[in-house]
């Protein structure tokens, strides 16, 4: 039986924040029909920053300026049917930061989406890993100015892979499960070809949160109170001494983490904190890691606070922001273990649709390096604008 007009428009809404969720931020472009029951949305975002930092590049401790966009993206998501979605997003983003001018335009999202029941859905393509929440958390809609530069990201599917994924949710809502099974690392310095497996939970004591993809604020239009954890893994990734092709590991993650809005008539708070274990049995330090990355064994956590004044402040609303985070490398030489500080506001103009928001950072590291000069203590300082539409 088809569904109600009504029915219909209420499923779409829902499934529009469902792929942005995964994908991206909620788009609001033209919407056109097709046939009976399909329809397209056209969507495009834009954050412009504007950059200043202690260093030019790891050579060059002389302090730089620096305006490039930080994403750039045109999206294309819908309904074949009832059952049947698609998104994909193009992107350009990073477009000349530090002089790289003309950036390539890619597919950084392409995937179905098969929406049999709320408890089963499927994922098809390449999409978010459903790992890390602040990586499944909107990019387009961050509490602070954007994720962590390294800690939200695995070390080999970074923050997309390719693969399937069935996930939904129990309990009216308030429980969901995700199973996703990809390609994960994928090179010549790969010992045996293995897929990789990931698995995550959470539970909403509150408000449900339902969708693929989180926020990392609701501008205090919902009480929220989600914990969830996952866990990562990938067999046979790596040699630890890739010169003779001995000593094969494996790749495990595991990560925990709480967030929490709560509104109320004098403004809304919003906080979240998180954990992240990466590890490929300490390869980093064998006879010849040379293929793998720093962040192949890395533990961290961070801490995000924030506050939304409780009404407008001239054209829009004023939300101040804290982050903490703290980053601990298995590299044996102690260079890379660093903690950020960071505090901003969000100026929303038109909601996350138009708003600007400035953060400065401090980077401290444990251990300065004699001449990388990003291996050493800075100060950041960046100030962007966002446009959805």
């Amino acid at each position: 039986m088809f569904k109600t007009v009504r029915q219909q428009m209420a499923f779409r809404a829902a499934l529009g924040l469902a792929l942005a969720g995964a994908g991206g931020a909620t788009q609001a472009g033209p919407t056109f029909e097709y046939g009976d029951e399909g329809f397209v949305t056209l969507g495009y975002s834009v954050q412009m920053w504007a950059q200043a930092r202690d260093f030019t590049s790891n050579n060059d401790s002389g302090s730089s300026t620096d305006f490039f966009l930080r994403r750039n993206r045109i999206t294309l998501s819908g309904q074949y049917n009832d059952y049947i979605g698609f998104y994909a997003q193009l992107e350009a983003g990073s477009d000349s930061r530090a002089g790289q001018d003309n950036r390539s335009v890619y597919y950084r999202d392409a995937y179905l989406t098969l929406d049999w029941t709320d408890s089963m859905r499927f994922i098809i393509g390449r999409f978010k890993n459903t790992f890390t929440r602040e990586n499944l958390e909107a990019c387009l809609e961050p509490l602070t100015l954007d994720r962590g530069e390294v800690l939200a990201y695995t070390p080999f599917g970074g923050t997309r892979d390719t693969g399937a994924a069935m996930w939904g949710n129990l309990a009216d809502g308030q429980f969901q499960y995700r199973l996703m099974l990809s390609d994960g690392r994928e090179s010549d310095e790969v010992a045996k070809d293995s897929p990789r497996m990931t698995a995550r939970a959470h539970w909403s004591f509150w408000d449900p949160e339902f969708d693929y993809g989180y926020r990392g604020t609701y501008l205090g239009t919902r009480k929220v109170l989600t914990v969830g954890a996952a866990y990562d893994t990938q067999r046979d990734v790596t040699y630890a001494d890739w010169g003779n092709r001995q000593d094969i590991r494996d790749y495990e993650a595991w990560t925990a983490d709480v967030f929490m809005e709560y509104p109320t008539a004098s403004g809304t708070v919003t906080a979240s904190a998180a954990y992240m274990d990466y590890s490929t049995d300490d390869a980093i330090n064998g006879p010849d890691p040379s293929t793998l990355p720093v962040t192949s064994e890395l533990k961290g956590h961070y801490a995000k606070l924030g506050y939304l004044l409780p009404g407008k402040v001239g054209m829009g609303r004023l939300q101040f922001f804290l982050r903490h985070e703290d980053l601990d490398y298995g590299v044996s030489n102690g260079y890379y273990d660093n903690r950020w500080l960071s505090v901003g506001a969000n100026y929303y103009i038109h909601g996350q649709q138009l708003k600007v928001t400035f953060e400065y950072a401090t980077v401290d590291y444990d251990r300065q390096h004699p001449t990388i000069q990003s291996l050493r203590d800075y100060d950041q300082a960046t100030l962007g604008l966002q446009l959805i539409f």
